[in-house]
């Protein structure tokens, strides 16, 4: 008789039954079965994507197959549980697996933040302080962020252990108010508020070095259009001091292109260079022509080239931003109404819809590197198109019988 109620009361801890949900838990199941296929097809296709394609393999898209690990994870061992524990509207597993999958869920999402905050302050040393990126974001130093990153996270949470417990609000083995409150603010505090704070930040600071770029360049195209209109004799004259020509070398990438753009800080530099020469004394009218111009082209080319990669880094740093903008509204709702109603007045469908609403990320990101980055869909294609091909012979060869 004790047995059985022990595990009537257990049965009551671990259900989220209401007659309100009934209905809506079976969107919440096919919710999570698309979640789970997208995301492991999605982030499995990332990883080995990188793997294959040579072009893909830089620094940063190491942080971003650390981001499709942790989703992956997420996507296969936490997403599965959470689609039956809505299908049946209780958790199945017991507390020990319910502890477990508590800590599993609390680390794949905090390793996700902390992998945005090294992503956004990467591309911020990128472009501001590009002697202090490349030793910080060394093959060394990126390989110890990223280990530090996963070892800091499972050293902050395994205190919680036995804070783990069933929600029935979220239908979800998670942390409440009631278990380690000072501990679990303080962490939910520095993950999802500062760390998340800190993303914003370096993406506002990269936004302010790209807009004083931007003035920069137009400065320059003024003064360019400016100089056109000076007399032809002042023209030859400093064409033949050789300085109006270092000029245009220096800058001809710029100049050989009018399409709208992004300005990058090597334009800054040729600016800064066309001022300079601009405002040169009048002593250095009269030094000779230099005997081999072929350095000027090569500086030419380099400055091509380099605008090239700024181009494509500014790509790259859109696409990183979307992906942060995007965890913050799949996890914002669900912070929110978790803090706010304190006397739970909410209704239970909506406190489930936004829980719901947190597992679009680890499948989201995916889509997002295919729809704005062509290296990445170039590299999906071509895996899609190997996994399709055994299927495509099989239907040529039915086909000819």
């Amino acid at each position: 008789m004790m047995m059985n109620h022990t595990n009537q009361t257990e049965d009551a801890l671990l259900s989220c039954y209401s007659p309100s949900v009934v209905g809506y838990r079976y969107v919440a199941v096919l919710w999570g079965c698309a979640v789970t296929i997208i995301g492991t097809v999605g982030n499995l296709m990332t990883i080995l994507a990188f793997a294959i394609d040579p072009h893909l393999r830089t620094r940063f898209n190491v942080l971003i197959v650390n981001l499709a690990i942790a989703d992956l994870l997420y996507c296969t061992i936490v997403q599965p549980s959470l689609v039956d524990s809505y299908l049946h509207l209780r958790w199945r597993t017991g507390q020990l697996y319910c502890r477990i999958f508590g800590l599993l869920l609390l680390l794949f999402n905090s390793v996700s933040i902390i992998t945005l905050c090294l992503i956004a302050g990467g591309r911020y040393l990128m472009v501001a302080k590009r002697a202090v990126f490349d030793r910080v974001f060394s093959d060394l130093g990126l390989s110890l962020l990223i280990i530090s990153a996963w070892a800091l996270v499972l050293a902050s949470i395994c205190p919680l252990w036995h804070g783990y417990v069933f929600e029935p609000k979220f239908c979800v083995c998670t942390i409440t108010r009631t278990t380690y409150h000072p501990y679990s603010l303080i962490l939910l505090i520095f993950y999802f508020v500062v760390g998340l704070g800190c993303v914003g930040i370096f993406y506002l600071l990269i936004y302010r070095r790209v807009r004083i770029a931007s003035q920069a360049l137009l400065r320059y195209r003024f003064s360019r259009r400016s100089s056109r209109k000076k007399p032809a004799s002042s023209a030859q004259d400093t064409n033949d001091s050789g300085v109006e020509s270092s000029v245009v070398n220096t800058c001809s990438c710029e100049m050989s292109s009018h399409e709208e753009r992004a300005p990058t800080i090597h334009e800054i530099n040729c600016s800064a260079t066309a001022v300079s020469a601009s405002k040169s004394p009048p002593e250095i009218v009269t030094t000779p022509p230099s005997p081999t111009p072929a350095p000027t082209n090569a500086a030419s080319s380099s400055n091509c080239t380099a605008s090239g990669d700024d181009k494509e880094m500014r790509h790259v740093t859109h696409m990183c931003l979307a992906v942060f903008l995007c965890f913050v509204f799949c996890f914002a709702p669900f912070l929110l109404i978790h803090i706010a109603d304190e006397h739970n007045r909410a209704p239970l469908v909506l406190y489930m819809f936004f829980g719901n609403l947190t597992w679009l990320n680890s499948c989201i990101n995916p889509v997002l590197y295919a729809v704005m980055n062509s290296r990445f869909r170039r590299a999906y294609h071509v895996l899609l198109t190997r996994a399709a091909a055994p299927f495509t012979c099989l239907w040529s060869w039915w086909l000819s019988l």
